[in-house]
């Protein structure tokens, strides 16, 4: 593993664990091209695959075709305006009116570890975990350098890839498009695999052969969005699950995004990721640089499920940094859909008393807390506490709470301001508007323009206040509605194209702020449940709201396809009460915590007024949690059956890293009268094992349960779950 230069074939050669990525250098102007990523390779001398020695050759032998070298070469970073049609990575307006940009590779540096990009999330390691190419290029026009960073994992199948922009020149240059990484391949009959959604229907698989011309998923709604995802897989067309190539890429960043799969005419691929472009303008004054964020690529030959424990591995060890990351996460009652705004002290007192002598470990007080929020028309900004609701004061709450043994946590949502509030009254020019124009309410709320300082300092303030007020263990931020109306009142016109990004670096600026201060808190991020979920919040957060759709049912989709990207530790999921709120549909309490038992597990409900039935099984479903957490946090997941595909039942396991120990979920959707058990056949255990299989005691092969299967009968009724723990005989 690591990255080496053979400087006489001009070859830089990145070597993950089970991948290659192959760059060379060609031409007398010093053109970077990508010539290979995919299985591991021993050689190096692949620059051939460039085809360079075909028409029409490179400019220096054949200067009368220079349009179509341009048009069809693989560009490790593709550039606008001079030949090549597709999709450029980097635009600029120059004081000439001028957008075109060439890149020429001028040096190149290759060291152990991984720099920290400035202001944004990135990926992580020691210099024993991780290399890194800085692939130095120059328009020598514009007097504009290009750093291009990749960096390779000892542990992990991934290249990531980020890019900084610095204006060496005497003029300021504004950049219209910086794209984060460009990926140029022959076609495999490719997939795209993308994920889309709405509120409460979050993160659902589409595939679409890719045909030619441009398609892929994009947002222009200031966050990484409900509706499209920043993320999308090259599925070769005989790839699997469990085999075959697929190519992943996962952008590491909360805002607007464009993830571009482009079919050419010569059947050549070039998939692209980074900043939206759209609305997008960057002033760079002389001797100013732009970081773009980062994006992850991952190749995987073992199909969905190789690319799926590349970005686990990944995201657990070099990209969440919270304490919490390697432990259980305490289990919480979070009142919200217990008592929505009606509720006060004691009457989060009385949940408390009851949760705790169940076993559960945290309140939650969620929205309604503060100013004069009795419903979602006010307040937002004014973080006082209200004493009419919260009477006694905050810290007397949080005290009595911790004398039940438990923790406490609170909701807030700090980018957004209520019409009415006193902080909009006294300060309206703080909220991102166009002038003259009606601005569009969400959920009655605008949202506060983080580009500012002032802005940013007397929000951080305001949270901090409230922290430190009382032992405050855990924090659920919010983040309710789109941007739009996109102006700031301060921003000068040549940078109000900045906006949208500086309002995603202020967000990541007050929750490094926050941590930074409070080290041992617990934040859980949310977006009006999954709208910001992105590798960009884990940075700051262990676990982010999964989606405000608790129904175990919906949940089985959202999930998976949650899971397929991001480790299960990541995913916020809690067992909530039925009829459930947003569907209207009734499951079975244990069912519900199976599928919650995928998550961080907890409760979304009113414990005091739910079946006793129920109520007597939560001792029996905390006992659970303590038993498979660990094994569910740490262990490597497999989809087996998928219920958004079949449509009649869902089916995932968890294997520990030593293979030691397995987890089987099971939810059987909808019964089928007059059917035989189904035949589940398991993953990732050791062939020559035996496992026993815990509910009857039965002695398995490994072997045997990957390739013949096990069976299972059907439950009786709909909505049905069963667990299966299988360990290893000794």
């Amino acid at each position: 593993m690591g990255i080496e230069f053979f400087e006489k074939e001009r070859i830089f050669k990145l070597d993950t664990p089970k991948s290659s990525y192959i760059i060379g250098v060609v031409d007398e102007e010093n053109f970077v091209g990508h010539v290979y990523y995919g299985k591991k390779c021993r050689d190096y001398k692949l620059g051939y695959l460039m085809r360079t020695d075909e028409a029409p050759f490179v400019p220096s032998k054949n200067e009368r075709d220079r349009l179509s070298f341009l048009d069809a070469f693989p560009f490790e970073y593709s550039t606008h305006g001079l030949g090549d049609f597709r999709e450029s990575c980097i635009q600029v307006k120059t004081s000439k009116g001028q957008s075109a940009v060439s890149l020429s590779y001028v040096e190149h540096k290759i060291y152990a570890g991984k720099p920290a990009l400035s202001g944004l999330p990135a990926t992580f390691g020691t210099e024993q975990e991780c290399s890194t190419l800085e692939l130095v290029c120059r328009d020598n026009v514009l007097d504009l350098k290009v750093i291009l960073y990749y960096s390779v994992f000892e542990d992990t199948d991934v290249v990531t890839r980020s890019v900084k922009v610095v204006n060496e020149g005497k003029e300021t240059i504004y950049l219209t498009k910086v794209l984060s990484a460009c990926l140029d391949m022959d076609n495999q009959d490719f997939e795209l695999l993308t994920m889309h959604g709405s509120w409460a229907r979050e993160r659902k698989v589409q595939y679409r052969k890719i045909g030619y011309g441009q398609q892929g998923v994009t947002s222009l709604r200031g966050e990484s969005s409900h509706q499209d995802h920043p993320f999308m897989a090259l599925k070769a067309g005989d790839a699997t699950q469990e085999m075959g190539d697929v190519y992943g890429m996962h952008f590491v960043y909360s805002g607007n995004f464009l993830a571009q799969a482009e079919l050419n005419q010569f059947d050549s691929v070039r998939a692209v990721m980074g900043i939206n472009p759209k609305d997008f303008c960057w002033k760079l004054e002389p001797q100013d640089e732009f970081q773009a964020p980062e994006v992850v690529l991952v190749y995987s030959a073992q199909g969905l499920d190789g690319m799926t424990t590349s970005l686990h591995t990944l995201y657990r060890k070099h990209l969440i940094r919270s304490e919490y990351k390697d432990k259980k996460r305490p289990i919480l009652i979070n009142n919200w859909e217990a008592t929505y705004f009606d509720f006060n002290t004691e009457k989060l007192l009385q949940i408390a008393k009851q949760a705790s002598e169940l076993g559960i470990e945290m309140l939650v007080m969620d929205d309604g807390w503060f100013g004069k929020r009795n419903d979602d028309n006010t307040s937002l900004g004014d973080w006082d506490v209200n004493e009419e609701k919260i009477n006694g004061g905050l810290k007397y709450l949080v005290d009595e709470v911790n004398k039940l043994g438990m923790k406490f946590g609170i909701w807030f949502e700090p980018e957004m301001i209520s019409p009415d509030s006193e902080l909009y009254k006294a300060h309206p020019d703080w909220a991102i508007a166009v002038p003259d124009r009606t601005p569009g309410r969400a959920r009655n709320q605008f949202v506060l323009d983080l580009s500012r300082k002032d802005v940013r300092e007397h929000t951080y303030e305001s949270i901090a206040k409230i922290l430190r007020s009382a032992n405050i263990e855990y924090v659920k931020w919010d983040m309710n509605r789109p941007l739009s109306d996109i102006g700031s009142a301060e921003l000068p016109a040549d940078r109000q194209g900045e906006l949208f990004h500086r309002y995603v670096l202020g967000v990541y600026e007050l929750q490094e702020r926050m941590m930074t201060e409070f080290p041992h808190l617990l934040l859980e991020n949310c977006s009006g449940g999954g709208a910001r979920f992105d590798p960009g919040m884990l940075y700051y957060s262990p676990q982010i709201w999964c989606s405000d759709d608790t129904d175990a049912i919906e949940r089985l989709s959202i999930q998976e396809g949650t899971a397929m990207i991001y480790p299960l530790s990541t995913m916020g999921a809690h067992v909530s009460d039925c009829p459930n709120h947003t569907v209207g549909r009734i499951t079975p309490f244990e069912t519900r915590g199976y599928v919650a038992l995928a998550g961080t597990f907890g409760y979304e409900l009113d414990v005091t007024k739910i079946p006793e039935e129920d109520r007597n099984s939560i001792p029996e479903q905390i006992q659970m949690y303590h038993k498979y957490n660990d094994l569910v946090r740490e262990g490597n997941y497999y989809r087996i059956a998928s219920y958004a595909q079949n449509h009649e039942y869902d089916c995932y396991m968890v294997v520990s890293q030593e293979q030691t120990e397995a987890l089987v979920t099971f939810v059987q959707v909808l019964n089928r009268p007059n059917c035989k058990s189904r035949k589940i056949k398991l993953k990732g255990l050791k062939s020559e094992a035996n496992y026993v299989l815990e509910e009857t005691g039965a002695l398995y092969a490994g072997d045997t349960l990957m390739n013949a299967g096990i069976l299972i009968e059907n439950p009786w009724g709909d909505f049905k779950g069963k667990l299966l723990h299988l360990t290893m005989q000794k």
